[in-house]
């Protein structure tokens, strides 16, 4: 697993090739680009995703998506989204 930030498909946004994706990512919603991800991966809303730099780098279950976040935790990241 790469380290980036986990996030929640919320759904797919039209356009752009269909390569972007509604993210939900510590309670914000961010366009994500999915176009680096094998084209072999779907994503449907409620799968998790790892971000990095706003692109997907990988689709990972809740677990991992736990991992990535106790991973910047570890770094002093905060899992809400209002503390600076």
């Amino acid at each position: 697993m790469c380290l980036g930030i986990p996030g929640q498909v919320v759904r797919m946004l039209e356009g752009y090739g269909n390569q972007l994706a509604l993210v939900d990512v510590v309670g914000e919603q961010r366009k994500v680009n999915i176009g680096m991800l094998p084209e072999d991966v779907s994503l449907e809303p409620g799968d998790w995703i790892v971000i990095h730099m706003g692109f997907a780098m990988e689709k990972v279950d809740e677990a991992g998506a736990e991992k990535a976040m106790a991973g910047l935790e570890m770094m002093g990241r905060s899992r809400t989204a209002d503390e600076d």
